[in-house]
């Protein structure tokens, strides 16, 4: 197979975009009530409920993935479907703001934050669910979105355009193995708090909550005034890559803040009832 030059930028490009997706709020709330969920009737099953997700999630962008780069060679893609995106991205990034800011304010001080997602509120009883094929359909039932069709959708008809049908298949496996690990990585974690249900998960959820919240906004006014001004959105043109590291690199850094604040408050209430 002869790749472009570009190829592996492309490849790099894809995979961050899998990571930042399987990072999305509605993934963290759903695989959160799964993990939940299983905790209490399959323990063992909870810590895969992630990667579960992830797996039924990813077979569906690579069916729409394929079925589009078949069909790229006689279709293009709408210039008004960049415009619909941008502000159903916007709109709901903001509306996700605002939730899980409000989740970590209301919490009650003995409670754990949980993640708020739209689509997760709305599939909720889905989340009730053990058998691993159930989870993994949870998982697709939520590929069906305009976000996941239309990132699916252009990387699909770049890969065609670079060389065919099986350059698209590369890069829907690639998407899929980056929210594999940022879903499967996700999951763990949630079990592993969970299972404790001390005080330092409770304060490293609510950090989590609170950095949920503010790559929101964050990303929903870039994505703003990207639109406003045309200067922006050109100098954003090939900084993709860096963009989606750093949201990945926020929010596990989120996880570690979380950590380390919850392990000095314990320190410090040990050593205060020591004296």
């Amino acid at each position: 197979m002869d790749l472009p030059n570009d190829w592996i930028a492309l490849l790099a490009l894809v995979f961050i975009l899998g990571g930042r997706h399987g990072l999305d709020a509605d993934h963290l709330a759903t695989i959160d009530g799964l993990t939940r969920h299983n905790l209490r009737i399959a323990p063992a099953r909870a810590r895969w409920c992630g990667s579960l997700f992830s797996l039924g999630h990813g077979a569906v962008v690579m069916l729409i993935a394929l079925s589009v780069g078949l069909a790229s060679t006689t279709w293009l893609v709408p210039e008004w479907m960049e415009d619909v995106g941008a502000w159903i991205s916007i709109s709901f990034l903001t509306l996700l703001g605002i939730l899980n800011l409000r989740a970590v304010l209301i919490a009650p001080a003995g409670d754990m934050v949980t993640t708020i997602g739209i689509r997760a509120g709305l599939l909720r009883r889905l989340q009730a669910t053990s058998h691993p094929l159930a989870i993994a359909a949870v998982g697709s039932l939520f590929a069906l979105s305009f976000d996941t069709v239309s990132q699916a959708t252009l990387f699909a008809v770049t890969a065609t355009q670079h060389g065919g049908v099986a350059h698209t298949l590369v890069l829907g496996l690639t998407f899929t193995l980056g929210m594999l690990l940022a879903d499967g990585a996700n999951g763990l974690w949630i079990a592993r708090l969970l299972s404790r249900a001390d005080h330092r998960a409770r304060i490293a959820s609510r950090v989590m909550g609170l950095m949920v919240a503010a790559i929101s906004f964050s990303v929903a006014a870039f994505g703003l005034a990207r639109w406003l001004h045309a200067d922006i959105s050109h100098w954003y043109e090939g900084k993709e890559l860096l963009v989606g590291i750093s949201v990945i690199l926020l929010l596990t850094g989120s996880f570690l803040l979380g950590n380390w604040l919850a392990r000095g408050s314990r320190l410090a209430g040990m050593q205060s009832t020591a004296r």
